[in-house]
C-alpha cells in the first residue's frame, strides 16, 4: 500500500468546484489516458491507457463515491482496475478535500491509497508520487482550460450547469429506486458513453529519468531474451 497526497487550484468559487469535480462524466476527459465508457447508477466504467515508447498497456476498471458530503465539500472515491493483458491489478481509495482560497479560487487537496500487484508493481513503486504529481498537474491544467473555455460563452456555461444538475438528479432518482427494488437484469440501467478514445500516458514523459532508470533493465533483458530467441529460430 503506498499513499499519495497532491493538491491543484481550481480557478472557481467552492461551489462551482465542487459541482464541477462530483461529476465524474464531465471530467473524466481533463483526466491524462483515462476514457469513460458507461455509466451504471452510481458506478462509472472505463479505461486508462498506458504507454512507455512502443510498449503500451491498458487497465479497465470502475469507480464509485463511497462517501459524498456537499457541506464539507469531502468526497471519497473508491477505484480499482485490472490490466488489460494479465500483468496485474490496482485498488484505490481517493479522498478529495475542497478549501476556499478565494470567491474565485479553490485548493483540492487529493490523498490516494494506492495497492498495485502483478508485474506491474516492480516498476510502480517508487515513482508513483513523481508521476501522479505531474498527472494531477496536467489533470488540473485541463479542467481550468475547459473551464474558461465555458466561460466564453455563459449561456453554453449554464447549460451544462443545468445539464450537471439534472444528471446528478437522475443518478439520485436511479439510486433511490434502486435501493428499494432488486435490478431485473444485470444489464439494466447501463448507458453507454460515446466520445472520443484517449490518447495513452506516456510515461517516459511524465516520469523522465526515474521511470527511464528503473525500467531500462527490464527493457534491456527483454531485447536480449528476444534477440537470443530469434538466433533461435533462424
Amino acid at each position: 500500500m503506498e499513499q499519495l497526497k497532491n493538491e491543484f487550484t481550481v480557478n472557481r468559487s467552492i461551489e462551482h468546484t465542487w459541482q464541477v469535480l462530483t461529476d465524474l462524466e464531465r471530467i473524466a476527459p481533463c483526466m491524462p489516458g483515462a476514457q469513460l465508457q458507461e455509466v451504471e447508477g452510481e458506478i462509472y466504467r472505463g479505461v486508462v491507457k498506458v504507454k512507455l515508447g512502443p510498449i503500451a498497456t491498458a487497465f479497465k476498471g470502475q469507480a464509485t463515491f463511497t462517501d459524498r458530503n456537499d457541506a464539507s465539500h469531502t468526497a471519497t472515491l473508491k477505484a480499482e482496475g485490472r490490466d488489460t493483458g494479465g500483468k496485474g491489478n490496482a485498488d484505490a481509495l481517493i479522498t478529495a478535500q475542497l478549501e476556499e482560497v478565494s470567491a474565485h479560487s479553490t485548493k483540492c487537496v487529493v490523498t490516494t491509497d494506492l495497492r498495485i500487484s502483478g508485474k506491474v508493481a516492480q516498476f510502480g513503486r517508487g515513482i508513483m508520487g513523481d508521476v501522479s504529481e505531474k498527472l494531477m498537474a496536467q489533470f488540473a491544467q485541463n479542467l481550468n482550460t475547459m473551464l474558461d473555455a465555458e466561460a466564453d460563452d455563459p449561456a453554453e456555461a449554464a447549460a451544462l450547469v443545468a445539464e450537471a444538475v439534472a444528471h446528478q438528479q437522475e443518478v439520485d432518482a436511479h439510486a433511490a429506486t434502486t435501493s428499494s427494488e432488486p435490478q431485473t437484469s444485470p444489464t439494466s440501467g447501463v448507458r453507454k458513453i460515446q466520445g472520443p478514445a484517449a490518447a495513452p500516458i506516456e510515461l517516459s514523459n511524465v516520469a523522465g529519468s526515474a521511470m527511464l532508470k528503473r525500467l531500462l533493465p527490464l527493457v534491456g533483458g527483454a531485447g536480449i531474451v528476444l534477440f537470443v530467441l530469434r538466433r533461435l529460430l533462424k
